[in-house]
C-alpha cells in the first residue's frame, strides 16, 4: 500500500496550516518521497523539533504505508 503525494501534503497542511509544503516521489513507487516544509511556527525551534512536528502529523504512517521521507524544515525568509 502506498501514500499519495496529496495526502502527504494534506496531512502536514491540517497540523501546520501556514505551512507551504512541496513534496516531491523520489522513486514514483509513493512509498519514497522528500518534503519541504517551510513555516512561521517552526521560528525559533530546532532543526529536530521541526522535523518531530512534521512526523506527528503524519499521525504514524512514517515506517508503515510511508516507507521514507527526506525531510527539509524551515522558516519564510
Amino acid at each position: 500500500m502506498a501514500m499519495e503525494a496529496r495526502d502527504i501534503e494534506s496531512m502536514i497542511k491540517e497540523a501546520i496550516p501556514d505551512a507551504a509544503v512541496t513534496i516531491q516521489d523520489l522513486a514514483g513507487d509513493g512509498n519514497h518521497y522528500s518534503a519541504t516544509v517551510i513555516s512561521e511556527s517552526f521560528r525559533g525551534k530546532s532543526r529536530v523539533q521541526q522535523h518531530q512536528i512534521v512526523y506527528q502529523s503524519l499521525k504514524g504512517q512514517m515506517g508503515g504505508v510511508l516507507h521514507a521521507l527526506a525531510l527539509q524544515t524551515g522558516v519564510p525568509e
